[in-house]
């Protein structure tokens, strides 16, 4: 049975059980085993509470993390380190994993958590796409308080890297009224960084036009763009922070990208950051491989084995790091890969690897069929504007299931114990 708290009154008086809030707004823990007791209560309010308490718990939870050291925090001083660091001929090259965590936030943050800290693995980054906020009904605040609870349960300490993963200017929308795509992309990076979303991927790779001959003048929105919101970035994030920004060179799903598209792109992106006096610039850049978002899907539903090229990875990011002076690449589209290409990413200089995908995918295997037909009675009725010409069903099927994670929450979330035990299980 879900627990909610229905009040900011019964909040409060219920918290007092177990954290001190000053007057000033300061949280300190004083029972830190009532309130893991009390987690779970917490984490539901936040998710599914009403307008009016939903926000103080996320709040309550994040005060809490913060007071037992469990701070939101940029991963970009890191990726700065590295072009240094791979001079040393002992230095071992990593790639970070990037993972949405598209529905079950908080029992899925809690298996990566619990991997980091059995397994001493880290960094990891916890990342929710633009996109994604609307399709699975999770607003910044909600999702940084899923993972920080995820944190305080599995006894974590130290910093959790809060990425929005593709910040995207939508081309149609672009188009049509610049100014208003402009204005949306400039709020939602207010609302991510006041949720301690402290690394953002900038995304106007959708403005890159290849039908133009010059390299620059395809890259001319992508760069003007990516600095302006680095400078937006730089001019708004809270003191102390240096949110790590990321830039995106060609849309992931198109054709592989090139040294002479990363040159067009950075040298662009460089000489219209001057204009703006801000440092420093974005420690990153994702490039296309060969990848698509979701993998490629066979007519019976099944994921086509693609072939990455990793060297476009150790060309990009060696370019990167030798004549930018930032960390390197991001390969996107990656959880459906086979498992024994992931350990080339470290070795080709990929220094981060999102995923999401796959961790969908056991969700929908393992959940209740019924409720699995729902989902997919819906999809069949509500987003039939979607089903491509020459789709099987089970393309379709497969390509649109993420857009019933919101609009089935409750259902996904309340399933029974035995079937997310299993989905934990699978997961770690």
């Amino acid at each position: 049975m879900m627990e909610l708290y229905k009040s900011r009154e019964d909040l409060l008086a219920g918290v007092s059980n177990y954290l001190e809030i000053s007057e000033t707004g300061e949280v300190r823990v004083k029972d830190k085993d009532a309130l893991i007791k009390d987690l779970d209560k917490l984490v539901y309010t936040n998710v599914f509470g009403d307008e009016g308490v939903k926000e103080l718990a996320a709040r309550v939870i994040y005060n809490a993390a913060l007071s037992l050291d469990i701070i939101p925090s940029s991963i970009g001083d890191l990726y700065f380190k590295l072009p240094e660091l791979h001079k040393d001929p002992n230095f071992k090259p990593f790639t970070t994993p990037a993972i949405n965590l598209r529905t079950l936030s908080y029992l899925m943050a809690q298996v990566v958590f619990r991997i980091m800290r059995e397994r001493n693995a880290f960094p990891v980054i916890f990342e929710l796409a633009r996109s994604e906020m609307g399709y699975t009904d999770q607003s910044p605040w909600e999702y940084t308080a899923n993972v920080l609870a995820a944190a305080i349960k599995e006894g974590y300490k130290g910093p959790v890297f809060i990425q929005g993963d593709h910040f995207q200017f939508s081309h149609s929308k672009f188009s049509s009224d610049p100014e208003s795509e402009k204005k949306a992309i400039r709020d939602l990076i207010l609302r991510a960084m006041d949720a301690g979303f402290y690394n953002i991927d900038i995304d106007a790779s959708t403005l890159v036009d290849i039908t133009k001959e010059d390299l620059d003048e395809q890259q001319v929105l992508n760069y003007q763009l990516t600095a302006e919101y680095t400078a937006f970035i730089r001019n708004n994030q809270p003191e102390g922070i240096n949110v790590a920004i990321g830039g995106e060179i060609g849309e992931v799903g198109g054709r592989n990208s090139t040294p002479e598209d990363l040159r067009a792109f950075m040298n662009g992106y460089l000489r219209t950051l001057k204009e703006y006096n801000v440092e420093p610039g974005i420690a990153k850049v994702s490039v296309q491989t060969g990848t698509a978002h979701g993998g490629v899907v066979l007519p019976d539903g099944t994921i086509a084995k693609v072939k990455v090229d990793f060297s476009v990875h150790e060309k990009l990011s060696k370019i990167l790091r030798e004549e930018y002076g930032i960390g390197g690449t991001v390969q996107h589209g990656a959880s459906t890969l086979p498992d024994e290409l992931f350990d080339k990413f470290p070795a080709s200089g990929a220094i981060e690897i999102h995923l999401a995908t796959g961790f969908q995918n056991i969700v929908y295997e393992e959940m209740p069929e019924d409720l699995r037909e729902r989902i997919y009675s819906w999809l069949k009725e509500n987003r039939r504007h979607e089903w491509k010409e020459g789709q099987t069903e089970e393309q379709f099927l497969y390509k649109t299931r993420k857009r019933a994670l919101g609009p089935f929450k409750k259902e996904i979330w309340t399933m029974p114990e035995e079937v997310l035990n299993r989905i934990y299980e699978r997961l770690y």
